[in-house]
């Protein structure tokens, strides 16, 4: 399937060699046509089928996984991507975020965060962010996996993000683990959708390509519903295996930390230098 991706990065390329050339439309405001054909990268696909229970379990997931990353202060601007029913701006704003947007090109879930008060609007994100280049975001947060776009897709859209943000702003975003031998290669087949598979390592290698320094990888955590005792189990159960995993890999002479069933990183778009 052809893709083109959006001409806005063109200008960056002169300052940051190490960024991918684009081509494409001059028309900013345009959206390329990406390779997915059933789940788009700017839509959150994980809404249950009962919208509103979300808001409560997803707060708790966003809560263990998310907020600790999250810049402190309670005015910093702060961009949901693919942000669906607004389950993660819900919980910002409850935290006390008081400039917080969440975008999604679902009108249909974005009008369930409205009904709920929730700043969120209907946009799709490569033609938001390449008319919001000089935005100057805080932290920029995709809900979606990374693996819905390709590889260079991927590499631009983390383009657009680094000029969204401001100096020292930083993204934090989320794939699919590669280094876990059970759901690994069962998470990349079972959608066509999803296009690779990252570690810890490359997953660093994407946010560098796409212009971001001080990456630092860590585990999403599943098992969060402390009132629920099967979380216990299931929290004692997969610890063991990934500790199994570790060793395994270790004696493969492979130094992999993270094996967790998805990985998330945490990047910053570098200073100026002088």
């Amino acid at each position: 399937m052809s893709k083109t991706l959006p001409s806005a990065l063109a200008s960056h390329r002169e300052d940051h060699p190490s960024l991918v050339p684009v081509t494409g439309s001059s028309d900013p405001t345009s959206s390329p046509k990406l390779a997915a054909r059933l789940e788009p990268f700017d839509s959150y696909w994980q809404a249950p089928a009962d919208i509103d229970s979300g808001y409560k379990s997803f707060s708790a997931y966003y809560r263990a996984n998310y907020l600790p990353h999250i810049p402190t202060n309670r005015d910093a601007k702060i961009l949901v991507i693919s942000c669906g029913p607004g389950y993660l701006v819900d919980l910002l704003a409850q935290s006390g975020y008081r400039n917080v947007l969440g975008i999604d090109s679902d009108a249909a879930k974005v009008a369930h965060a409205q009904r709920r008060g929730l700043p969120c609007e209907v946009a799709q994100v490569f033609a938001f962010l390449a008319v919001h280049q000089t935005a100057g975001y805080d932290c920029i947060i995709p809900e979606q996996e990374l693996n819905h776009l390709t590889i260079d897709e991927t590499i631009a859209f983390l383009q657009l993000c680094r000029s969204a943000l401001c100096p020292g702003g930083s993204i934090i975003v989320y794939a699919m683990n590669g280094a876990n031998p059970l759901v690994g290669s069962e998470n990349l087949a079972h959608n066509i959708d999803h296009f690779y598979n990252l570690t810890e390592y490359s997953i660093a290698q994407l946010l560098q390509l796409g212009g971001f320094a001080h990456v630092r990888p860590f585990a999403l955590k599943l098992y969060v519903f402390w009132k629920n005792p099967l979380n216990y189990f299931g929290l004692a159960v997969t610890s063991l295996l990934e500790a199994a995993m570790k060793v395994i890999f270790r004696l493969y002479g492979k130094k992999v930390r993270i094996v967790s069933k998805k990985i998330a990183a945490i990047a910053e778009r570098p200073a100026p230098t002088t």
